[in-house]
């Protein structure tokens, strides 16, 4: 069983900032990839991921703004979220996955009123 908890969304306005948290827990092994995606009405989008040895991607949308850190030791994910815009406003959902699994968080709002 593997469960994935994400914390610290919620309500922020235009300019602010917000940081989300996920922590995974349960039978996994090796993880390679943790990450981030978010979902407004529509599909659902990649916003940053961070490998087992450090290499990010960002979203284009995101880069300058968003940083992304991970804690194997924890294995924990982290998403650093400055200057928000409405259009940022989203469930964000965090994600870990290997060669053989991958897993999604229940989800976390993130709400940027303008």
């Amino acid at each position: 069983q593997v469960e994935l908890v994400e914390s610290g969304g919620g309500l922020v306005q235009a300019g602010g900032s917000l940081r989300l948290s996920c922590v995974a827990s349960g039978s996994i092994n090796s993880i390679n990839v943790m990450g981030w995606y978010r979902q407004a009405p529509g599909q659902r989008e990649l916003v940053a991921t961070i490998t087992s040895d450090g290499r990010a991607i960002y979203a284009d949308s995101v880069k300058g703004r968003f940083t992304i850190s991970r804690d194997r030791s924890k294995n924990t994910v982290s998403l650093q979220m400055n200057s928000l815009r409405a259009e940022d406003t989203a469930v964000y959902y965090c994600n870990i996955r290997s060669a053989v699994y991958t897993y999604w968080g229940q989800g976390t709002q993130v709400t940027v009123s303008s």
